[in-house]
């Protein structure tokens, strides 16, 4: 199987669904399946649940599931059919599901009281614009600055002005509950806007009965206005670029983009760079130049991971969109362009011990030659730690949990695995991760490692990273930098 650096996240959809097509693309490099609960039926979802789980067993490697919430998407109501819209053209808009003689139906019921006079309503992905020219208590009327054919269910976006909208919906609650009983990896959460959004999410996760960590999804000018307090709270971000690029001016996006996924990585949270990355390979067998920079760019700019959309989801080359996002990624992996081995301190001050560690760590591959990183870990918090410093050699962290294994599939060169025996004498664990390493990780006897973790992995208490050890795989004896 073909895995890079940087991992890459893979929508599922009708093109991508069948078991044969999900073990072809876990081969070409998806390590996170995403589920659009935009579309299909809880159903459709939980049966591609099933299979990924089925392929991932089968090919003996850890593949994670991420439950991507609709939010609060607006969208033209069923028009009977397709309205031309031209330059100039006044139109009535009226907050309906099923269209009315004489207006555009909305499926925004708070549509009236949001807007004002002069504000932009932006139809199909921005293609066509309205300007609001007044409103009336039960309907707007707008002026078509930029005309077109529009379609029914088509989005529509109003930047800045949705504040009647819940961030969670109730078809997002329902989708909650989904991702808790089927045990999804991750829950991402559209359209965030604040802190408290995120918090909004995970307790509707805690009163299912679930601990799933939440993905706050990047695209909307209030999101970017409070990113710092936003990422604080999530426990990975989704630059999404889609909406992202409707609500603000096509040019900021680039720069919003680094500002997001620095203050990520600041804040040692998982970052994805999602949309459009290989858009052309929806309908073609290879992406434009251009294409190719963006995701290479996103890896640059520090990403953890990029996502394919409708290039996997309903696409004509889902296998050939995973394999060349995995050339790319492996290309500039070989390269010189990538700041390795840096470690910054983050805002995390109650955890100095573990930082130090970990930054010691990263010092220590300038002037000791090692092949891997061991990290054991409980809950993944120090895989994660390390990820972030982008070390020039793989992080193989080995945990209890099978769900903590999937989870860590997000974060850059962190290879997870899960290892069983619990409550085992140090020597025993060495000897058992020696075989791992060999048989697993292509590593030889006598190659040295850094392994580090928490004391309490062979106990029952869970701890933070509290010791470093470099281990030569195979050896009778070790060198201690820090106490076992």
């Amino acid at each position: 199987m073909d895995h890079t650096k940087t991992k890459i996240v893979s929508t599922i959809g009708p093109a991508s669904e069948a078991e044969d097509k999900i073990r072809e693309l876990v081969k070409a490099g998806v390590s996170i399946f995403r589920l659009n609960t935009s579309h299909d039926k809880e159903e459709v979802h939980k049966k591609r649940i099933e299979t990924i789980r089925k392929v991932s067993a089968e090919l003996k490697t850890t593949v994670g599931v991420l439950v991507d919430l609709q939010g609060p998407k607006i969208r033209v109501g069923n028009l009977k059919e397709p309205k031309q819209l031209e330059n100039g053209q006044i139109v009535k808009l009226k907050p309906s599901i099923e269209e009315e003689e004489g207006f555009i139906p909305v499926d925004y019921f708070g549509i009236v009281e949001d807007v004002a006079k002069g504000d932009r309503i932006l139809l199909d992905d921005g293609k066509l614009e309205l300007r609001v020219v007044s409103t009336h208590g039960t309907y707007l009327t707008a002026e078509v600055v930029h005309g077109g054919l529009l379609k029914k269910r088509k989005g529509l976006n109003i930047p800045g002005s949705t504040a009647s909208l819940s961030a969670v919906t109730e078809r997002d609650v329902h989708f909650i509950k989904f991702a808790v009983e089927n045990n999804a990896d991750y829950v991402a959460l559209s359209f965030v806007r604040e802190r408290d959004d995120i918090l909004k999410a995970k307790q509707y996760i805690k009163d299912f009965g679930g601990n799933i960590p939440v993905v706050a999804k990047i695209e909307k000018p209030q999101a970017v206005k409070n990113l710092n307090a936003i990422i604080t709270a999530a426990d990975a971000v989704m630059v999404a670029r889609g909406d992202l690029g409707i609500e603000l001016s096509i040019e900021e996006v680039p720069i919003v983009q680094k500002q997001i996924v620095k203050e990520a990585n600041a804040q040692r949270k998982g970052v994805i760079v999602a949309t459009q990355m290989l858009e052309s390979m929806i309908e073609q067998p290879l992406p434009t130049r251009a294409e190719a920079s963006d995701v290479a760019n996103a890896i640059i700019d520090g990403a953890d991971a990029v996502m394919l959309s409708g290039e996997t989801a309903m696409g004509a080359y889902p296998v050939e969109a995973v394999s060349m996002m995995t050339t790319i990624a492996g290309s500039l992996e070989k390269s010189k362009c990538l700041h390795l081995n840096h470690y910054v301190h983050s805002h995390e001050v109650y955890d100095l011990d573990s930082q130090a560690i970990c930054s010691a760590i990263i010092q220590m591959l300038d002037t000791v030659e090692v092949s891997a990183i061991v990290a054991f870990t409980k809950t993944g918090y120090t895989a994660r730690m390390l990820s972030k410093a982008k070390p020039s050699v793989p992080i193989i962290a080995f945990t209890h949990d099978q769900t903590v294994c999937n989870r860590l599939n997000l974060f850059w060169d962190v290879y997870p695995r899960v290892i069983s025996e619990k409550k085992m004498k140090a020597t025993d664990l060495l000897a058992k991760v020696d075989e791992i390493l060999i048989k697993e990780k292509s590593l030889n006897a006598g190659d040295k490692v850094l392994i580090t973790g928490g004391m309490s992995f062979i106990s029952s208490k869970i701890g933070r990273t509290n010791f470093i050890k470099l281990h030569q795989i195979g050896a009778t004896s070790t060198i201690y930098a820090k106490g076992e």
